[in-house]
């Protein structure tokens, strides 16, 4: 890491190497005796400084943690007849990188789903109702669990739906006349 204003943090790890660039009104000061580094900025009055040194502290903290550790996400296929394959080839789609993979979901549509996998993430099923996403960038893990689950959003009557991580829904009452 460097403490240049203005500058790119590379990150590394057993998973992968990331980069982010810091605004110049931020800086990062090494402390050698606790051997910890902390972000800084110059104006501590200014709202938008406030705001970015939040948002830029939890970015390299998601990358800090994506590079040693990885991100991961379960998705739960809740319903009947609802599954979940990862395969090499899609008849719908299109790959957009070469040795895409892709995720085919059976969610009581007529036809199956197919989700090109983005690169960096790796996707396994453990069981045919489970997804397990892997990669080293939370952004692009989460937003792809976000467009796998937007296709069987949990309802509140029946529980059925495409949940992610530790999601819960509270059962609604049927309406008795």
């Amino acid at each position: 890491m460097r403490s240049q204003q203005g500058s790119t943090i590379e990150i590394s790890g057993p998973w992968g190497k990331m980069s982010y660039s810091i605004p110049a009104y931020m800086s990062i000061e090494q402390d050698e005796a606790a051997k910890t580094k902390t972000l800084s900025i110059l104006d501590a009055e200014d709202r938008k400084q406030r705001e970015m040194w939040g948002t830029a502290r939890a970015y390299l903290q998601n990358h800090i943690l994506g590079c040693s550790e990885g991100h991961t996400a379960i998705l739960r296929l809740v319903g009947v007849g609802y599954r979940a394959t990862i395969e090499a080839s899609a008849t719908t789609t299109t790959a957009t990188y070469p040795g895409q993979k892709f995720v085919s979901l059976k969610v009581g549509y007529s036809h199956p789903i197919e989700l090109g996998i983005p690169e960096g993430v790796t996707a396994s099923t453990p069981q045919p109702t489970r997804i397990l996403l892997e990669g080293v960038e939370k952004e692009v893990v989460m937003q792809f669990a976000a467009k796998i689950r937007e296709w069987r959003v949990p309802e509140p009557y029946k529980g059925k739906g495409i949940f992610v991580n530790d999601e819960t829904i509270r059962l609604k009452a049927k309406k008795i006349k």
